[in-house]
Formats: structure tokens, sequence, C-alpha cells
């Protein structure tokens, strides 16, 4: 994938997440609110309710993202997730078990119902780790208290999954650079371009390579919970490509 190809797929994502509105619920729409493709091969799904869809919606999700892209792991994000359909969370997390790749299950004070369960289910039978905040008890399974705790305020982390490559805001700033910085622009000057700038100086008679183009920087996950759980799926390929 090129660079641009990449920033490209980076901008479309953040409108994808953008679109989502309010982050609460909506237990009348899709079981799966979001899914994309993070640094070319890790999977995020994101949750909205633990209904009797969910599981056939991972598995289309899923099965589609992986047509095009070589899959390293999945990040399941149930961060103000809820539900009540137990039956719906005990076949997502038979989905995941068949799958047999890394797992990061992002939580936080606002996960309730069954997507507590869903989480629960997931570690106790080891098929992931749990990163964010501790969650909500519920009548059949307690608090989940994270594997790696990140604490990220709520409205935070609300801004965060909707757009997590949205650099946060300096304290007591408010401008458009500061709120909607995607793609920062960042100055770089090559050695031959300083070379060029002594050369018009009047230091000439060397042939030199011609001027690199400035490109611009990745985009970078500014959501700490996200950008957690996407680091150690990606260490954890690199760690099995070299194993294998």
């Amino acid at each position: 994938m090129t660079r641009r190809s990449f920033s490209l797929s980076a901008l479309a994502l953040a409108a994808l997440f953008a679109a989502s509105g309010s982050l609460r619920a909506d237990t009348t729409g899709p079981a799966l609110a979001e899914s994309a493709v993070l640094e070319s091969n890790v999977v995020y799904l994101r949750v909205s309710h633990v209904a009797a869809t969910l599981a056939g919606e991972i598995g289309a999700a899923q099965s589609a993202l992986a047509a095009t892209n070589q899959i390293a792991g999945t990040v399941l994000d149930l961060r103000f997730a809820d539900g009540a359909d137990s039956e719906a969370a005990k076949a997502a997390a038979n989905l995941f078990a068949a799958k047999k790749l890394p797992l990061a299950i992002l939580v936080n004070s606002e996960t309730r119902g069954e997507a507590v369960v869903l989480a629960s289910t997931l570690r106790e039978a080891r098929e992931g780790l749990v990163f964010g905040s501790e969650t909500q008890g519920t009548k059949t399974a307690g608090p989940i208290q994270p594997d790696i705790v990140v604490k990220v305020g709520l409205e935070d982390e609300r801004a965060f999954m909707e757009n997590p490559y949205a650099a946060p805001a300096p304290a007591g700033t408010n401008t458009p650079a500061a709120t909607n910085n995607l793609l920062p622009f960042v100055e770089h000057t090559s050695e031959a371009d300083l070379v060029r700038a002594k050369i018009k100086d009047g230091e000439e008679g060397e042939n030199f390579p011609p001027a690199r183009k400035s490109e611009s920087p990745k985009p970078s996950i500014h959501d700490p919970v996200l950008a957690r759980a996407v680091d150690l799926l990606k260490g954890l390929a690199v760690v099995r490509a070299s194993h294998s």
C-alpha cells in the first residue's frame, strides 16, 4: 500500500467514524456499528449492542475484510456497548474462539449488560486481552478489571471513537488546527536540500542527487486505548513471523 493510498484510507476511516453519530447503543440498528482495517492488517470491530444478529454480522465483516487483507489480529471494541441477549454473547464468543487469531478487547465504564459477559467469556477462555477501564457489573458477571489499564475520560473517549486519528486539542485551544488535525504538517529538509542551500550561497562545482519530495507522515492513531491494542497485535504478528 502506497503512502498516498494509506492516507486516503485513513481519511475514509475517519469519515466513517465521524458519520457514526452518537456512541450510545442503538438497539434498533445493526449490532455491529463499525468494521474496518487499521494499520493495514488489524481488523477493527465496534459493537453497538449484543443482539441475535451479532455473530453473523461479525462473521460477514471478518470475511469481507480478510478477502483483501492479510489479517494479523482483531480489535473488538465493546466501549459504550450493551445488550441483553445471552445466547448472542455465547455465539459471538464461539465465533472468535474458532478463528484462533490474536484478539484485543476494549471496554470502559459504559460497557454494560451482555457486552460485559462477552468480554468476560473471551478473557476466561484465554481468547484475548482486555484493554481500557473497569466495566459495570451484571447479574451474571462482576465488573471487569482490564489486563492493561488505560484511563481516558469518557468525553475524550467518545471523541476518539468518532475519529481515532484526530490529535487531541491542546488545553485552552479550540482552533480547527487543534481539533481536526488528521494529517499534521511536518517540515522536513533533506540532506540534499541543505547542500543545495550551500550551493546557492556559492559552494558550487559538485553533482548532487535530485531533491527528495517531502512525504506526508503516516497517520497515527491517537485513541490511547485503541493504539495500545493495535501495537500489541502488530507486535505479536512480528513475533509469529520470526518463528515461522
